[in-house]
């Protein structure tokens, strides 16, 4: 009998056990033996970005080829960067990462009646935000460089892209962050790995849960004008899971001429920077570059024609804190966003 009562116990105890190894490995989605998280950072696109995912061995090379690839491609700052050749007249010849971000720009170009264009480059350099630098317009320049302005002058078939005017410039810098962290996602999901987080210059994608077994945790910062980013304040916090989330805002890219105060988003339809009451605009989508591409556009169109977007693009989430007409900050979600708020 006394044998009995151990043998009982002892198989209760195997059947424990199998079961916590069942549980912890459905939590983390992959084999129950991987159990660390590999930590990357490093500098991409002019600014930071870091990688943690669980698995068992450091992706970094393999993160950091792809990220390059995406540099080389779309690279405003890289002179042999496909689109700084296309824009020189070198080559029509558009690689497959500029064509992909191509085609999703003319998808949010149309969705958003123009707000948001790659082809606002001269009016972004013009205003002294670009990569290049000069005096401030007056409205006879930003008239003539709005000639140059225009997605619908901008043609691609066949791997070739084509310009009505050839003096026009396509930037991708309003996208290029996004589409990089999602490259960087697929190769971390090719490797079967199930939990982590990539994010670069604050666009971020997620997937299952972080070291903790928890949804991931991505902050909301307060808008400032602190330009260093030392001084930064949290809004809100979200719990993020499988989804992408962008963030653009004008309170930290700005400076101040003759008491004006310019800020870097530009209204591709007027010529000039925009004058809106959205001061930050955190935008979540299937995909990073369409999170990073609408957020951008929502600062063009201000708060209650971004709302009527959203209303037309079942698949965007959004988070806006804009100012009210007494100067207050004040916040706006979609429903969906709001469930997501843990702080």
């Amino acid at each position: 009998m006394k044998n009995r009562r151990l043998y009982l116990v002892l198989l209760l105890a195997i059947v424990i056990v199998a079961i916590l190894l069942y549980r912890h490995s459905t939590l983390y989605g992959q084999n129950s033996m991987v159990n660390s998280y590999q930590h990357n950072e490093g500098t991409i696109f002019g600014t930071l970005y870091h990688a943690k995912y669980l698995c068992d061995k450091d992706l970094k090379a393999e993160l950091e080829a792809e990220l390059q690839k995406v540099d080389a491609s779309l690279s405003m700052f890289n002179p042999q960067s496909t689109i700084s050749r296309i824009n020189r007249g070198e080559t029509d010849e558009a690689d497959e990462m500029l064509g992909e971000v191509l085609r999703l720009s003319f998808i949010v170009n149309s969705a958003t009646d123009g707000a948001f264009d790659p082809t606002v480059a001269p009016l972004v350099n013009a205003w002294g935000f670009g990569f290049k630098n000069g005096q401030l317009p007056d409205s006879l320049q930003v008239d003539s460089l709005r000639a140059l302005v225009g997605l619908s002058g901008i043609h691609f078939q066949d791997g070739r892209l084509t310009k009505d005017n050839p003096l026009s410039i396509l930037d991708f810098s309003a996208i290029a962050k996004g589409y990089g962290v999602d490259r960087a996602a697929q190769v971390l999901r090719n490797h079967d790995i199930q939990n982590f987080m990539v994010e670069i210059g604050g666009e971020v994608v997620t997937e299952g849960v972080n070291e903790k077994g928890e949804p991931w945790r991505i902050g909301i910062n307060k808008p400032d004008d602190d330009s260093t980013s030392t001084n930064t304040e949290l809004q809100d916090v979200i719990a993020l899971s499988g989804k992408a989330i962008a963030t653009s805002g004008n309170y930290r890219n700005f400076y101040i001429s003759n008491g004006r105060r310019i800020a870097h988003t530009i209204n591709p339809r007027t010529g000039y920077p925009a004058q809106q009451d959205i001061l930050s605009s955190t935008v979540m989508a299937p995909s990073c570059a369409e999170a990073d591409a609408f957020a951008t556009a929502f600062m063009v169109l201000g708060l209650e024609k971004a709302k009527q977007v959203l209303e037309r693009q079942p698949q965007l989430q959004a988070y806006f804190i804009y100012s009210d007409e007494q100067g207050r900050y004040q916040t706006w979600c979609t429903e969906e966003f709001k469930k997501l708020i843990i702080k």
